[in-house]
């Protein structure tokens, strides 16, 4: 309940420092926001180059849907890992660019990590909104599945926000940290199907089995969190089908759980905080 407090209490703050981060990210520059739309369509155009033209990754055709383009299929999961690899990294390092306002007014601590996050929601949403625009444009139906879309990425905000918080303590009393994430991103990157399908792991899967080989490569693989997320989004948006359950519960398991985590580890190690900044 204590948390519950703090965050009510500071909501005015936590909403300035919101605004501030929305309309900082690109001050000063020429195109402004316009470059949250830029850098994600710059990415997805050099993806689709790469792996859709020059490696030629197989393209699912979607269950309902029926589509079968590229960069619709990376988009579904591009999107949402871009939003959870910007909401850690940038939450991460929220208290140690914010030290001299840590050091001249006290308040909930947290407050920095949460405002940082909440601040790429708006970003996630406009990128969001711009893709379900172009899933209607090609004949997907993605409408009906706005509300749940709606809840599953509060389950990601929730999964990212308490990675971003163990991750800021961390990177205060280790600053090597926010290196060492940065290669633990890429690795997570490409072992999380957003380049290709799930499809492909399923396929090695079974030509270990035919060879002898009874490691359990799926099941491992579907422990990865993102892996959940990134089935929830393509079944909605790309496929226009109910995610499985399974993938749902996982998600919410997985966000509550690093969020119980994140807060937990904060509150103990906050008290230093000031000192080590």
């Amino acid at each position: 309940m204590s948390v519950v407090s703090d965050l009510k209490d500071s909501r005015g703050l936590l909403v300035n420092l919101t605004l501030r981060e929305v309309r900082g990210k690109y001050k000063r520059t020429l195109l402004g926001q316009g470059w949250s739309l830029l850098n994600p369509i710059a990415t997805l155009l050099i993806y689709t180059l790469v792996f859709g033209f020059v490696l030629r990754v197989p393209v699912p055709v979607g269950e309902d849907s029926g589509l079968q383009v590229f960069v619709l299929f990376l988009a579904c999961a591009l999107l949402p890992w871009n939003f959870f690899n910007n909401a850690v990294s940038s939450g991460m390092g929220s208290l140690i660019a914010n030290a001299n306002l840590l050091r001249k007014v006290f308040f909930w601590r947290p407050t920095l990590v949460v405002a940082t996050v909440l601040s790429l929601n708006v970003t996630f949403a406009i990128e969001l909104g711009v893709l379900v625009v172009l899933l209607l444009v090609f004949g997907s139906m993605p409408l009906p599945w706005i509300p749940l879309l709606v809840v599953v990425v509060v389950l990601l905000t929730a999964f990212a926000l308490g990675i971003a918080l163990l991750l800021s303590i961390a990177n205060v009393y280790f600053r090597d940290t926010q290196h060492f994430v940065t290669i633990g991103m890429q690795l997570w990157f490409y072992a999380t199907p957003i380049v290709y399908p799930y499809q492909l792991i399923q396929d090695q899967a079974a030509r270990m089995r035919a060879a002898g080989n009874d490691f359990p490569l799926e099941t491992i693989y579907r422990l990865n969190p993102l892996e959940r997320f990134v089935s929830v989004f393509r079944a909605m948006l790309y496929d226009n089908v109910m995610p499985y359950w399974g993938d749902l519960l996982f998600c919410l398991v997985a966000a509550v759980g690093s969020l119980v985590i994140g807060i937990v580890v904060f509150n103990r190690s906050q008290h230093r905080l000031v000192e080590e900044l």
